[in-house]
């Protein structure tokens, strides 16, 4: 009798384990909770407010388009669009080059058994661990034009007058611009350096047979080898820099005047300093708009990949 029962309580849990393991639900239920809670009612919250006057200074507020028209009439914003679209394509296009080259690097020179490989690898990863805010802080030092600006400093041993980095509206966004390129060039490299791995060995061999030189093999084999690898690599890339604040702010704060004044660092602005909380929830959500944009693409890469 205690057999018998012990065989049906066996086959109660076996058939209840099957049942859970149909119903995924079940598990991914308290991580939809979270993302509920913590991810998508702030975002309608934030569409909500941008259809709207609302006001940090005074309570109340009405639905109206009134927010959107004021973006779009708005002359510096084209000003904003303008800045942004030079930060994240030069940015990208950096990343990638300097990413790839650094990857193609150590991925040779561990097929020549070369030592520092993986001091190489480890010294491009530096970047990725440190907190946007501190890259920010450190570039800011180094771009100083006083005494204490390392790279001034190593300009006046050659002989080359001080270099305006951050007080000169055109100089400041290139030097934001080359500080995201040295931060992002890490992810670049450890995408397209996986890519590489993948590439057929016998693909480079038959190349190797007739005789193609190194940028031919770069050209004509690894990149077409490695195409949603670099794909996916981009749209990553241009994502992140889309969303990049925590290192403009501590760098230039969008300065000199807003020469350096990206998408989410207005919408920051239009609401913590200006206080107008529809109009800089109306930026948020042109901002979020494309990254659903970029998202959508991503994962239609992963699908196909």
């Amino acid at each position: 009798m205690r057999t018998m029962t012990n065989v049906q309580a066996s086959t109660r849990n076996r058939k209840r384990s099957a049942l859970n393991n149909q119903r995924p639900i079940l598990w991914l239920l308290p991580l939809l909770v979270f993302l509920c809670l913590f991810f998508l009612v702030p975002i309608l919250d934030v569409i909500k407010t941008s259809f709207t006057n609302a006001s940090m200074t005074k309570p109340g507020y009405e639905f109206t388009l009134n927010s959107y028209l004021r973006v779009f009439q708005d002359p510096s914003f084209l000003e904003v669009l303008g800045v942004t679209f030079f930060f994240v394509s030069f940015s990208v296009i950096f990343q990638f080059l300097l990413g790839f080259l650094i990857a193609f690097a150590v991925d040779n020179g561990e097929k020549r058994r070369l030592h520092g490989t993986v001091f190489t690898r480890t010294v491009s990863l530096i970047s990725w661990a440190i907190p946007g805010v501190a890259i920010g802080i450190i570039w800011k030092i180094m771009y100083s034009e006083t005494g204490s600006g390392i790279l001034n400093y190593m300009l006046s041993l050659i002989g080359m007058d001080t270099v305006a980095f951050l007080t000169d509206p055109k100089m400041a966004l290139l030097s934001i611009s080359i500080a995201n390129v040295w931060r992002g060039t890490a992810q670049s490299m450890i995408l397209l350096y996986a890519g590489i791995k993948t590439v057929p060995t016998d693909i480079l061999e038959a190349a190797d047979v007739d005789g193609a030189s190194g940028f031919r093999k770069i050209i004509s084999v690894i990149i077409p080898s490695m195409k949603s690898v670099i794909m996916i690599n981009l749209l990553l890339n241009i994502i992140n820099t889309f969303n990049t604040f925590d290192m403009i702010m501590p760098l230039t704060g969008g300065g000199p005047g807003r020469s350096t004044e990206v998408l989410v660092l207005s919408s920051y602005r239009t609401i913590f300093q200006q206080l107008d909380l529809g109009k800089g929830c109306a930026v948020a959500v042109i901002l979020l708009l494309i990254n659903i944009c970029f998202g959508i693409l991503y994962i239609r890469m992963n699908k196909e990949e």
